[in-house]
């Protein structure tokens, strides 16, 4: 069997069999019999949270015309542009909504400012597309394409008028209403590795940041699956004219001088770098970054290093709810979490959770030599964790979110999904929130996906597995749960001076600083050897994934 059908078979085994019964029923309800089954819960004034989801809200669907459980993303979109009296910038992946297009136009028509950025991937509209470039979509664009010509056929004749065409096209609508747009190419360059910001600055004052593209599909669900209820995704509403013109920076620098302009516009690693910015939105402290950093910056300075720095604040919970998770390092220091007592669980979307390079498998204390490769500095975790899981989702709907909670009270979101590309290649959004109640909001959909959620390997991955590490030396990694025997972390706090001295550059001096620093003050991160002597920048970068505390 292929590998692309083991993770087919994963992907079948991760729908739940007894749903179709009941979502045909929420389907054929109206709206007004479609009751939430969760009370809200209470918002913060000033940042307010919603899912597509989410069961605590409902609305009428109009593309597949159903009803559905889940915060209504596109009418919330709409809503906070419809209220633009200045300016309306809008930087998203993909952009197919024809709702919030018309809004823009209707807009752009009463003399409000209004831009839009898109990846080059997407600028072109799906009516544009010629019939050898239509055969020559992927199964997946296909779908999508598929899709648009259900929507904009209004009188349902099997063919698409111009005037459809005008109507039911997004990129059209904005185009015939004048709108400037520019894509990735427009640094005169082929495209960055992908513009992959989905936010949108209203008077700016009002922004909107979610980790859903403007497409049907991502936020509505699928018209091949109509049970679906889109991609698991979570957008924010914050009122704060500081952290508006934070991110009209970061549009304004990608824009440079618009269409047709200069090749001064800047994306991917040729934007200047910018530090993370803290502020306090009501009693909300928020953190911002955008990818992403060239690889000569400190790690540290980079979107990764500010996840990784909240998530070594966690005393006791981290919950994680991600598209991808690849990034070693990343995982590197939630194994440290999870030796110093935090409890560690994960949601991973099933079609990346099981892939050789994903950090599901290192959580799991699992090693895949996949190809008899092993993924650079990879390390199957010390002591596995058996809170790894994949949601259980309605066929067609995929994990999409990038959040993780600390804490029940800090929340890391945005576009940037948790991976090198992120970090290193794309154009993302990446925000670090601090409250309680905003807090709350994400932990209750983690816990909504997590109930039912499916853990361990599935049996058609774990033979896979097996059989590429038999096939391969050193045969001591031929099981499936095999742990690759990584070096034991050094505790700063309680290691003995010999053990001290087996870290690179230690010597005995140094070991006995660091005993007497301890018994002062213990060590609550790695930055807190800034206060022994005798330790650099460079020694802590070596000594960055050999140790806890």
């Amino acid at each position: 069997m292929s590998r692309f059908c083991y993770i087919q078979l994963l992907s079948c085994c991760a729908v739940f069999l007894t749903i179709s019964l009941t979502a045909c029923d929420e389907r054929r309800q109206p709206l007004e019999d479609l009751a939430p089954r969760m009370t809200p819960l209470p918002q913060d004034p000033l940042v307010q949270v919603y899912f597509n989801q989410s069961e605590s809200s409902s609305y009428k669907e109009f593309y597949r015309e159903q009803s559905r459980y889940g915060d209504n993303f596109e009418q919330l979109i709409a809503d906070a542009i419809a209220g633009a009296s200045s300016t309306v910038d809008v930087a998203v992946q993909e952009f197919r909504l024809p709702v919030i297009a018309r809004v823009m136009a209707q807009k752009q028509g009463a003399g409000v400012k209004v831009r839009a950025i898109v990846e080059n991937n997407y600028s072109r509209p799906w009516s544009n597309l010629t019939t050898d470039e239509i055969g020559q979509l992927s199964e997946r664009e296909r779908d999508r394409y598929n899709e648009f010509l259900q929507l904009a056929d209004t009188d349902k004749n099997e063919k698409i008028s111009q005037e459809e065409m005008n109507q039911g096209d997004a990129l059209v609508i904005l185009r015939n209403a004048g709108i400037p747009i520019i894509d990735d190419t427009a640094d005169g360059s082929k495209g960055s590795n992908l513009m992959h910001h989905k936010f949108a600055i209203v008077d700016g004052k009002t922004l909107i940041v979610t980790s859903a593209n403007f497409t049907p599909s991502d936020i509505h669900g699928d018209f091949k699956s109509p049970l679906s209820r889109g991609n698991a995704n979570n957008l924010l509403k914050i009122e704060s004219v500081e952290l508006a013109q934070i991110f009209t920076q970061e549009f304004n620098i990608m824009w440079g001088d618009g269409p047709e302009g200069k090749p001064d516009s800047k994306f991917g690693v040729k934007k200047p770098l910018r530090s993370v910015q803290n502020l306090q939105v009501g009693d909300v402290k928020i953190a911002v970054q955008f990818s992403p950093v060239a690889k000569s910056v400190p790690w540290e300075q980079s979107s990764n290093g500010l996840i990784s720095k909240t998530l070594e604040s966690a005393r006791k919970s981290v919950n994680l709810a991600l598209f991808v998770f690849s990034a070693q390092r990343l995982a590197n220091v939630l194994e440290r979490d999870s030796l110093r007592g935090v409890e560690v669980k994960a949601l991973i979307d099933p079609n990346f959770a099981y892939r050789s390079y994903s950090e599901a498998l290192d959580m799991m204390g699992v090693a895949w030599l996949e190809n008899c490769k092993v993924e650079p500095e990879n390390r199957p975790w010390q002591k596995p964790i058996q809170t790894i899981k994949v949601p259980s989702l309605l066929e067609g709907d995929r994990l999409h979110h990038k959040f993780g909670v600390i804490d029940g009270k800090v929340v890391i979101t945005g576009s940037h999904n948790w991976s090198e590309a992120a970090n290193y290649g794309n154009d993302e959004t990446l925000l670090v929130l601090e409250n309680e109640r905003v807090g709350a909001q994400f932990e209750r959909e983690f816990e909504r996906l997590y109930q039912g959620a499916v853990s361990g390997l599935p049996s058609a991955i774990a033979q896979k597995i097996q059989a590429d590490n038999q096939s391969c030396q050193p045969k001591s990694l031929a099981k499936p749960n095999v742990n690759s025997s990584p070096q034991k972390l050094i505790n700063l706090n309680t290691a003995t001076q010999a053990e001290l001295e087996t870290l690179p550059g230690m010597g005995p001096k140094l070991a006995q600083r660091i005993i007497l620093a301890r018994k002062q003050q213990p060590f609550t991160s790695l930055e807190d050897l800034d206060r022994v002597s005798g330790i650099g920048k460079s020694t802590l970068d070596r000594w960055r994934d050999r140790v806890t505390w």
